[in-house]
């Protein structure tokens, strides 16, 4: 065989086993980047979930239950003494 034949042949293989480490190391970064990747969008999510169900469920911190009760006491109603005025003197 031709020496320039030989040296072609071996620099090829030298070229394709420099191809596949390189393809093989970028595929692995690339697979735990996605995996990074997927756990912080995961942790994003939980948290838009949860402020987003607590704005819904939660009353307003500056609302008063009290303000709106109904007057269920009936000795309010029925106490005639109530309006009467007294003398000042």
């Amino acid at each position: 065989m031709n020496k320039k034949i030989v040296i072609m042949i071996i620099l090829t293989a030298v070229l394709l086993i420099i191809a596949i480490l390189c393809g093989y190391l970028y595929w692995i970064n690339l697979e735990k980047s996605s995996g990074e990747k997927i756990l912080k969008n995961t942790a994003n999510t939980a948290e838009e979930i949860t402020s987003s169900a607590t704005r819904v469920v939660l009353p307003s911190l500056e609302t008063n239950a009290l303000e709106n009760k109904p007057d269920i006491n009936p000795a309010d109603k029925s106490n005639p003494i109530k309006n009467i005025k007294t003398n000042p003197f």
